[in-house]
């Protein structure tokens, strides 16, 4: 161990992922969440604002690399693979093209600590310790770690696993989820406690995702003004966000009795809310403005061995919501199915014939590629002029549809990839981003009767179209987060500015002593006045 040192980590740094600020700032305000209104007391406080248009899947990867989703090429764990009609995972590829501030920190020769930053893959070559999917909301590599003989307990087990995303019915099965997630918050302030007794270490992250699962999945017992909130349910688990932020703040009072005098940085890179939008309208809609072909029906002789399954579909979706939402469970086993958002999906479009198509891209943001020639295999739309005005007529459609019961729009806006973003990577990024209007809330059809779950939507060119969501999720992403920073050299008070998640990296890496070449992002001067043991 380095002489003089006085603490176990210069620069501890400590996310709870996808938490909501303003939930942060009001519990800590009302005497809920203690050690998290402790350090807003001692400490500097500010909003960030993670990347737009990939705040969903490029949040993480945008703010570790320091760099814009064009230049790393991640935007969601199911892309487009370049030069194809088809999706794959980037994951079981190159991932993210850019290497992560902790990695040029460490052939710097400083010692680091990675625990569990979500969507990171893991680099052998560090100079310290890393842990991968001990506990991750997406598990997209499974348990890793750095030495590989480290010897680390794997999280409690429970009802769910790992698998945040599940059908649940009933308040017994939210309960166990929720203490699920409470012990394994526990377990995972245990884990990093000894991990920071080992000590001497320039950085040290660690990330609770169990606010990210509980967000997803429990809002609408949260929010009891939502159309989705079950109050038989919550009368049983009262207010699991509630439960899981004081787990996760008693968790943080006790990593800092472990953190010495060395600067911390609490962090929400992006937040949560209600579930809201059509994304799973968004083909549909394209396929009705003429500009996405449909599959054609498969042959006879091939459709006969599966008629069964077509269906089945069919009669699935006229169901009432209410049914749906008993018979979930039951259809899951019977299919096979696994409710993964994440897995690869097919188009499901006869992409080589359209103008555009769909592509997966998260459900608060509904990314549009267009089949442009020269970039596509059998691509269509011109570059230049052309391209600009299939995207004209694209914005003009979209923000004409709107909710049949609200009258209010159904997109908020529309922007092309390439006005916000340029890099290297910029084609394997969507061409246009849909913002969805989050001003009235969606149900799902497995919670509360299928309460709000259904969507119907009008305009001049589409006509009236419904649709339901058969998602599990009543929580979804917003863009905005926090940042808190506590330590010696550190003036309490809040900055009354936004912070870009991109300046987090550069930031961290100044106040170590590194600079890092050619990110987006720009060191934060409010903390560079940071005195480090």
């Amino acid at each position: 161990m380095s002489q003089g040192r006085s603490t176990p980590a210069r620069v501890l740094m400590l996310g709870i992922d996808a938490a909501d600020p303003a939930l942060l700032r009001a519990w800590a305000t009302d005497g809920t969440l203690p050690n998290v209104a402790r350090l807003l007391r001692t400490g500097l406080s500010g909003d960030t604002q993670s990347v737009e248009g990939f705040f969903v899947g490029s949040t993480w990867p945008s703010l570790y690399t320091g760099v814009n989703p064009a230049r790393h090429g991640l935007h969601y764990l199911t892309q487009l693979k370049p030069g194809t009609y088809e999706t794959y995972q980037p994951a079981r590829e190159a991932f993210v093209k850019h290497p992560p501030f902790w990695s040029l920190l460490s052939r710097a020769g400083k010692r680091v600590a990675i625990i569990d930053v979500p969507l990171t893959k893991l680099d052998p070559s560090i100079n310290g310790l890393q842990i991968v999917d001990w506990g991750g909301h997406d598990a997209v590599f499974g348990y890793q770690a750095w030495p590989p003989d480290l010897d680390v307990k794997l999280p409690p087990g429970g009802p769910d696993g790992h698998l945040c995303d599940a059908y649940r019915t009933g308040a017994a099965e939210y309960e166990r989820f929720v203490e699920h997630l409470i012990h394994r918050v526990e377990s995972r302030a245990e884990l990093t406690r000894n991990l920071l007794r080992r000590g001497d270490w320039d950085l040290f992250i660690q990330v609770f995702s169990e606010s990210h699962c509980a967000g997803h999945q429990c809002w609408h017992l949260h929010d009891v003004l939502l159309p989705t909130h079950d109050a038989a349910v919550a009368a049983v688990t009262g207010d699991p966000i509630r439960r899981v932020y004081q787990a996760i703040d008693s968790a943080i009072g006790r990593i800092l009795e472990e953190a010495g005098d060395g600067l911390v940085l609490l962090i929400s890179a992006h937040g949560m809310s209600h579930w809201f939008g059509a994304c799973f309208l968004l083909p549909r809609i394209l396929i009705r403005l003429g500009i996405t072909v449909p599959n054609p029906p498969p042959p006879s002789s091939v459709e006969r061995p599966y008629a069964w399954r077509t269906v089945a579909r069919r009669i699935w979706r006229r169901l009432p919501a209410s049914l749906k939402t008993r018979l979930a469970p039951l259809r899951q086993r019977l299919s096979g199915e696994r409710l993964d958002p994440l897995a690869v999906k097919p188009l499901g479009v006869d992409a080589a014939k359209s103008l555009c198509f769909a592509v997966q891209n998260g459900l608060a943001t509904g990314g549009i590629r267009l089949n442009l020639k020269g970039r596509e295999p059998h691509g269509l739309v011109a570059p230049g002029a052309e391209a600009d005005a299939l995207c004209e007529r694209i914005v003009a459609s979209l923000l004409a549809i709107v909710d049949q019961k609200t009258g209010q729009p159904i997109v908020a806006r529309v922007r092309r990839t390439a006005d916000l973003y340029q890099g290297e990577h910029l084609g394997d990024l969507p061409d246009l981003l849909v913002d969805w209007n989050d001003r009235t809330p969606v149900g799902s059809a497995h919670v509360n009767g299928g309460a709000a779950a259904s969507v119907t939507i009008q305009s001049p060119e589409i006509g009236v179209m419904e649709g339901t969501n058969d998602f599990s999720r009543t929580g979804e992403h917003r863009i905005g987060g926090i940042f808190i920073a506590a330590g010696p050299g550190i003036r309490p008070g809040t900055m009354n500015r936004t912070i870009s998640n991109l300046d987090l990296a550069p930031t961290i890496a100044r106040v170590l002593g590194v600079e890092l070449p050619g990110v987006d992002g720009r060191p934060i001067l409010e903390l560079e006045s940071a005195v480090l043991p």
